[in-house]
């Protein structure tokens, strides 16, 4: 995921795009993708009406319990829906944001509304310990984090509302007695809006003010929207640009699904970044999504305004400038398999050392004689027999990187069928063959990269877009290491990203896996190439292996 925190209250990262939805397969999100995809197209199929509503909830705490000696909690909150078992299933995660009781979280969460079932929500608040903060959210074990408190509603009572938001008292995990005030936390609903407009831009300024002493001001941007009930929500926000008084921040994506449409008010603030998490504000301004093209058809800026305690509007020297603004169109895994596309199957398999030799029981590469499957084979087996069942003629491109090969040379993507013009195989059982084969005849060896595979698969998937093959492709790469050539990756990523492919990575083994997390790219920020040129669409979802069977078999 990259920067799990927000530079509303302490991190530097920018926070902009889509928000994550978990979708089977990868679909990305933008085009309103989400669990019930698949319910929901049965539904539409028919011309009827779907029965549930998928809305983003957006988290606001207040007078949070403070958990730090030297400074103040680093909260981050964790929305659980409540099962009729009891269980509680993990709904999604905001970003952490540092040095604040009053954090306003701009990662939304994702839950599908369905009225005729009661669906009772429980709210958990921690505080994320300092040594953790290099981890994504969404691999941090919540149980070493210090507990900030929680709160429980039922999602019908938020969307009954007329301002579609609810304040909740916190308390302790054992229930709400007890006379000591944890704060309170504010859930605001809005529906979320299926389309595929997407605009990228990016935001310059001129002539900031300067709110340091010894050294220039810290620039970053804050885009919200202004919702229904007359209040804002935060939908983004660019990196912090130090020392800067004229920055040129890193290019924003927005959705239709952000921002509501191009004629809806957006609130522009420009703070001075302090790392005690009281941020000063510079200026602000309201333009929508429509006067901002406007500004950049015309090359002109627009000043910031000041509000002065006396409620006098100053207007500033500081000038907001759009150097990119341009709005696209993108698809879905839905978009293209409804549309006729054929789904197929690809799979990728790590043969580098940090595997250890295969011959030992340790070996992530152990071939059991008593039949037991390693990591490798349980990944192949559960992810290709899903998938195999949407592929027609089970023929399967299988390809191995990092290995030895056995003239010597040392291959980031060779047929793992052994045959140089062979690379496809026949079936699951014909890319498991070909895996203990190739244990066989390929010597483990390194280093861990990804780019040729990706550059490969997406020569297969444009070859059969240019002939128009009605072909949608699914990447499965297997890994147990750090990659090698991070860059590399993006690049080939970005440039993939305009086809008909997904990559579904696999995190087989301990190692550390947060390359895997940018790669996939659920924090919202596109990927960027090494040129600056942004990602069209998500395609990678980063699975660990210990998740596997649970993802692709609920």
């Amino acid at each position: 995921m990259g920067g799990c925190f927000s530079d509303l209250e302490g991190g530097k990262e920018g926070i902009g795009g889509e928000q994550a939805r978990p979708t089977e397969l990868n679909a990305p999100t933008n085009s309103g993708g989400g669990p019930n995809d698949a319910v929901d197209l049965f539904y539409r199929s028919r011309s009827l009406l779907p029965l549930f509503t998928q809305l983003e909830l957006s988290l606001v705490g207040s007078n949070l319990r403070d958990r730090d000696i030297t400074s103040k909690s680093d909260p981050m909150a964790v929305v659980f829906l409540k099962k009729s078992d009891g269980r509680l299933e993990e709904v999604g995660r905001t970003e952490v944001i540092l040095n604040t009781l009053n954090p306003t979280w701009i990662s939304k969460v994702t839950v599908t509304y369905q009225f005729e079932i009661v669906q009772p929500l429980i709210f958990h608040l921690y505080d994320v310990d300092t040594k953790y903060h290099h981890i994504p959210v969404k691999m941090l074990n919540l149980k070493d984090q210090d507990f900030l408190g929680e709160s429980s509603c039922v999602l019908s009572e938020i969307v009954t509302k007329q301002s579609r938001s609810l304040t909740l008292n916190l308390h302790n995990k054992d229930g709400p007695g007890g006379s000591r005030n944890l704060g309170s936390l504010t859930v605001h609903a809005e529906e979320s809006i299926a389309s595929r407009s997407v605009v990228d831009v990016v935001f310059r300024c001129t002539n900031l003010d300067n709110k340091d002493l010894f050294s220039k001001s810290d620039p970053f941007l804050r885009i919200s929207r202004i919702v229904e009930s007359g209040g804002s929500v935060p939908i983004c926000k660019t990196e912090v640009m130090d020392n800067n008084l004229n920055p040129i921040w890193k290019p924003l994506s927005l959705n239709m699904q952000q921002f509501g449409s191009k004629d809806n008010p957006l609130i522009i603030e420009c703070f001075d970044f302090n790392s005690n998490g009281n941020h000063v504000l510079i200026g602000k301004l309201q333009k929508s999504v429509a006067q901002l093209e406007k500004l950049y058809q015309e090359r002109t800026g627009v000043n910031f305004v000041l509000t002065s305690n006396s409620g006098h509007e100053k207007v500033l020297k500081g000038q907001l400038f759009v150097d990119r603004f341009h709005e696209k169109e993108q698809f879905s895994f839905l978009d293209y398999i409804s549309s006729g596309f054929e789904l197929n199957f690809m799979v990728a398999v790590d043969f580098t050392a940090s595997n250890k030799n295969p011959r030992q029981p340790d070996s992530l590469h152990y071939i059991d004689p008593s039949g037991r499957l390693n990591s490798y084979q349980r990944a192949i087996i559960e992810v290709g027999e899903v998938i195999q069942f949407y592929d027609t003629d089970k023929r399967f491109p299988a390809w191995g990187f990092g290995g030895r090969k056995p003239d010597g040379t040392v291959s980031h993507c060779f047929n793992l069928s052994g045959n140089e013009t062979e690379f496809e195989v026949g079936g699951i059982e014909g890319i498991m063959t070909a895996y203990a084969s190739a244990l066989r005849n390929v010597s483990l060896s390194g280093p861990t990269l990804f780019g040729q595979v990706v550059d490969r698969a997406a020569q297969i998937a444009g070859h059969s877009l240019s002939y128009q093959e009605n072909k949608y492709y699914v990447l499965l790469i297997i890994t147990d290491g750090v990659l090698s050539d991070l860059q590399e990756t993006k690049n080939a990523l970005v440039k993939a990203s305009d086809l008909p492919l997904s990559v579904l990575i696999v995190g087989v083994g301990d190692a550390d896996f947060s390359q895997m997390e940018i790669l996939d790219a659920d924090n919202g920020n596109r990927l960027e190439s090494s040129t600056g040129r942004m990602a069209t669409r998500d395609i990678v979802q980063f699975v660990p292996m210990r998740e596997v069977q649970s993802e692709f078999h609920k």
